[in-house]
Protein backbone atom coordinates (compact mmCIF):
# COMPACT_ATOMS: atom_id res chain seq x y z
CA UNK A 1 0.00 0.00 0.00
CA UNK A 2 2.51 2.48 1.08
CA UNK A 3 4.07 1.55 -2.81
CA UNK A 4 1.18 2.48 -4.44
CA UNK A 5 0.78 5.79 -2.30
CA UNK A 6 4.27 6.62 -3.33
CA UNK A 7 3.75 7.98 -6.99
CA UNK A 8 0.76 10.24 -6.14
CA UNK A 9 2.92 11.59 -3.50
CA UNK A 10 5.67 12.35 -6.01
CA UNK A 11 2.97 13.83 -8.26
CA UNK A 12 2.18 16.01 -5.75
CA UNK A 13 5.62 17.67 -5.22
CA UNK A 14 6.06 17.75 -8.76
CA UNK A 15 3.08 19.75 -9.48
CA UNK A 16 4.00 22.17 -6.46
CA UNK A 17 7.53 22.39 -7.72
CA UNK A 18 6.47 23.22 -11.34
CA UNK A 19 3.92 26.18 -9.55
CA UNK A 20 6.71 27.65 -7.68
CA UNK A 21 9.20 27.74 -10.66
CA UNK A 22 5.67 29.27 -12.92
CA UNK A 23 5.17 31.69 -9.77
CA UNK A 24 8.66 32.91 -9.65
CA UNK A 25 9.03 33.51 -13.87
CA UNK A 26 5.20 34.82 -13.98
CA UNK A 27 6.38 37.14 -11.24
CA UNK A 28 9.82 37.95 -12.50
CA UNK A 29 7.71 39.09 -15.75
CA UNK A 30 5.60 41.40 -14.03
CA UNK A 31 7.92 43.06 -12.11
CA UNK A 32 10.10 43.53 -15.42
CA UNK A 33 6.46 44.82 -16.62
CA UNK A 34 6.06 47.39 -14.15
CA UNK A 35 10.03 48.53 -13.74
CA UNK A 36 10.75 48.81 -17.74
CA UNK A 37 13.87 46.69 -16.14
CA UNK A 38 15.29 44.39 -15.05
CA UNK A 39 16.76 45.73 -11.39
CA UNK A 40 14.38 43.75 -9.00
CA UNK A 41 16.05 42.33 -6.34
CA UNK A 42 15.28 38.38 -4.84
CA UNK A 43 13.22 39.56 -1.63
CA UNK A 44 11.07 41.79 -4.45
CA UNK A 45 10.23 38.69 -6.65
CA UNK A 46 10.07 36.17 -3.57
CA UNK A 47 7.08 38.53 -2.31
CA UNK A 48 5.44 38.92 -5.88
CA UNK A 49 5.83 34.79 -6.33
CA UNK A 50 4.32 34.74 -2.38
CA UNK A 51 7.90 32.33 -1.82
CA UNK A 52 10.85 32.34 -0.18
CA UNK A 53 14.01 33.48 -0.94
CA UNK A 54 15.34 29.65 -0.48
CA UNK A 55 12.63 28.52 -2.87
CA UNK A 56 13.57 30.57 -5.62
CA UNK A 57 17.02 29.73 -5.54
CA UNK A 58 16.04 26.30 -5.33
CA UNK A 59 15.17 26.26 -8.96
CA UNK A 60 17.38 29.46 -9.88
CA UNK A 61 20.78 29.67 -9.72
CA UNK A 62 20.92 33.13 -9.88
CA UNK A 63 18.28 36.38 -11.08
CA UNK A 64 20.01 36.18 -14.26
CA UNK A 65 19.01 32.92 -15.02
CA UNK A 66 15.42 33.67 -14.22
CA UNK A 67 15.48 36.91 -16.71
CA UNK A 68 16.95 34.61 -19.03
CA UNK A 69 13.87 32.56 -18.76
CA UNK A 70 11.29 35.37 -19.40
CA UNK A 71 13.17 36.40 -22.47
CA UNK A 72 13.07 32.96 -23.85
CA UNK A 73 9.10 32.45 -23.19
CA UNK A 74 9.28 36.00 -25.29
CA UNK A 75 11.17 35.05 -27.49
CA UNK A 76 9.40 31.51 -27.69
CA UNK A 77 6.49 33.28 -28.27
CA UNK A 78 8.11 35.13 -31.61
CA UNK A 79 9.15 31.41 -32.71
CA UNK A 80 5.58 30.26 -32.40
CA UNK A 81 4.58 33.07 -34.42
CA UNK A 82 6.86 32.45 -37.39
CA UNK A 83 5.98 28.62 -37.15
CA UNK A 84 2.60 29.48 -37.74
CA UNK A 85 3.27 31.85 -40.68
CA UNK A 86 5.24 29.10 -41.96
CA UNK A 87 2.38 26.81 -42.00
CA UNK A 88 0.57 29.56 -43.89
CA UNK A 89 3.23 30.32 -46.23
CA UNK A 90 3.46 27.09 -47.75
CA UNK A 91 1.27 27.16 -50.49
CA UNK A 92 2.71 30.44 -52.11
CA UNK A 93 6.28 29.24 -51.50
CA UNK A 94 6.44 25.62 -51.59
CA UNK A 95 9.49 24.05 -52.79
CA UNK A 96 11.45 27.24 -52.08
CA UNK A 97 12.97 26.93 -48.64
CA UNK A 98 14.39 30.56 -47.97
CA UNK A 99 11.30 32.06 -49.98
CA UNK A 100 9.23 30.20 -47.47
CA UNK A 101 11.30 31.00 -44.61
CA UNK A 102 11.21 35.20 -45.44
CA UNK A 103 7.68 35.28 -45.83
CA UNK A 104 6.75 33.94 -42.27
CA UNK A 105 9.36 36.26 -40.84
CA UNK A 106 7.76 39.43 -43.06
CA UNK A 107 4.08 38.32 -41.56
CA UNK A 108 5.33 37.92 -37.75
CA UNK A 109 4.91 40.96 -35.63
CA UNK A 110 8.29 41.60 -34.64
CA UNK A 111 8.58 45.10 -33.60
CA UNK A 112 6.30 44.93 -30.29
CA UNK A 113 8.11 41.93 -28.61
CA UNK A 114 11.81 43.56 -29.24
CA UNK A 115 10.57 46.57 -28.32
CA UNK A 116 9.80 45.50 -25.08
CA UNK A 117 12.64 43.20 -24.81
CA UNK A 118 14.68 46.28 -25.35
CA UNK A 119 13.21 48.45 -22.74
CA UNK A 120 14.09 45.37 -20.30
CA UNK A 121 17.67 45.71 -20.95
CA UNK A 122 17.80 49.27 -20.34
CA UNK A 123 18.71 49.72 -16.99
CA UNK A 124 17.01 53.49 -16.10
CA UNK A 125 17.66 54.45 -19.11
CA UNK A 126 21.19 53.37 -20.05
CA UNK A 127 22.27 50.68 -22.11
CA UNK A 128 22.26 47.39 -21.13
CA UNK A 129 25.48 46.11 -18.63
CA UNK A 130 27.16 42.76 -20.43
CA UNK A 131 25.98 40.17 -18.07
CA UNK A 132 22.16 41.60 -19.44
CA UNK A 133 23.77 41.49 -23.06
CA UNK A 134 25.05 38.22 -22.93
CA UNK A 135 21.75 36.70 -21.65
CA UNK A 136 20.08 38.49 -24.67
CA UNK A 137 22.91 36.43 -26.87
CA UNK A 138 22.16 32.86 -24.97
CA UNK A 139 18.54 33.55 -26.33
CA UNK A 140 18.95 34.63 -29.17
CA UNK A 141 21.02 31.90 -30.23
CA UNK A 142 18.14 28.88 -28.70
CA UNK A 143 16.00 31.20 -31.18
CA UNK A 144 18.23 30.42 -34.33
CA UNK A 145 18.07 26.83 -33.11
CA UNK A 146 14.97 26.40 -32.68
CA UNK A 147 14.04 27.98 -36.01
CA UNK A 148 16.60 25.72 -37.51
CA UNK A 149 15.35 22.42 -35.99
CA UNK A 150 11.71 23.78 -37.11
CA UNK A 151 13.13 24.29 -40.81
CA UNK A 152 14.77 20.71 -40.73
CA UNK A 153 11.66 18.95 -40.10
CA UNK A 154 9.71 20.80 -42.29
CA UNK A 155 12.58 19.79 -45.66
CA UNK A 156 14.45 16.99 -44.31
CA UNK A 157 16.16 16.12 -47.22
CA UNK A 158 18.10 19.88 -47.42
CA UNK A 159 21.32 20.00 -46.01
CA UNK A 160 21.75 20.32 -41.95
CA UNK A 161 24.22 22.77 -42.79
CA UNK A 162 22.56 24.69 -44.75
CA UNK A 163 19.69 25.42 -42.43
CA UNK A 164 21.94 26.26 -39.64
CA UNK A 165 23.74 29.03 -41.63
CA UNK A 166 20.34 30.50 -43.19
CA UNK A 167 18.72 30.73 -39.58
CA UNK A 168 21.93 32.02 -38.08
CA UNK A 169 22.46 34.61 -40.96
CA UNK A 170 18.68 35.90 -40.76
CA UNK A 171 18.71 36.15 -37.03
CA UNK A 172 22.13 37.78 -37.27
CA UNK A 173 21.02 39.75 -39.81
CA UNK A 174 18.01 40.80 -37.46
CA UNK A 175 19.94 41.78 -34.07
CA UNK A 176 22.35 44.20 -36.60
CA UNK A 177 18.91 45.13 -38.60
CA UNK A 178 17.68 46.32 -35.33
CA UNK A 179 20.46 48.25 -33.95
CA UNK A 180 19.84 50.25 -37.12
CA UNK A 181 15.86 50.78 -36.87
CA UNK A 182 16.90 52.09 -33.44
CA UNK A 183 19.04 54.82 -34.52
CA UNK A 184 16.84 55.70 -36.85
CA UNK A 185 13.91 55.58 -35.12
CA UNK A 186 14.71 55.84 -31.91
CA UNK A 187 13.44 52.48 -31.04
CA UNK A 188 9.30 53.31 -30.61
CA UNK A 189 6.75 51.73 -31.99
CA UNK A 190 4.98 53.71 -34.29
CA UNK A 191 3.97 53.65 -37.95
CA UNK A 192 6.78 55.05 -38.97
CA UNK A 193 8.95 53.33 -37.07
CA UNK A 194 7.45 50.17 -38.36
CA UNK A 195 7.65 51.28 -42.28
CA UNK A 196 11.20 52.28 -41.36
CA UNK A 197 11.27 48.11 -40.10
CA UNK A 198 9.61 46.47 -42.77
CA UNK A 199 12.35 48.56 -45.57
CA UNK A 200 15.11 47.57 -43.05
CA UNK A 201 13.35 43.71 -43.04
CA UNK A 202 13.45 43.52 -47.04
CA UNK A 203 16.71 44.43 -47.34
CA UNK A 204 18.58 42.42 -45.12
CA UNK A 205 16.57 39.23 -46.22
CA UNK A 206 17.73 40.37 -49.80
CA UNK A 207 21.36 40.11 -48.81
CA UNK A 208 20.46 37.10 -47.21
CA UNK A 209 18.87 35.53 -50.25
CA UNK A 210 21.16 36.83 -52.75
CA UNK A 211 24.21 37.70 -51.54
CA UNK A 212 26.60 40.62 -50.78
CA UNK A 213 28.16 40.95 -54.24
CA UNK A 214 24.43 41.71 -55.82
CA UNK A 215 23.80 44.53 -53.26
CA UNK A 216 23.78 47.92 -54.71
CA UNK A 217 23.51 51.45 -53.71
CA UNK A 218 20.93 52.31 -51.25
CA UNK A 219 19.01 55.16 -52.93
CA UNK A 220 15.67 55.78 -50.42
Amino acid sequence: MDKQQEPPSRDRREALKSRHRRAIVDAAAALMTERGDTGFTVDQLAERADVSRRTVFNHFRSLDDIVLEVFGGMLEAIVDSIEANLTAATGDHAGNMFDEFAAAIRETDLVTPITRLKRFLRQKGHEPAPSQAALFERAINDVSARLSAIMTHRHPRADPLVVDLMCGAVISGGTVMVQRWEQVTGGVDSDDSRRVWADLLDRMLAVNRDGYGNVGPHTS
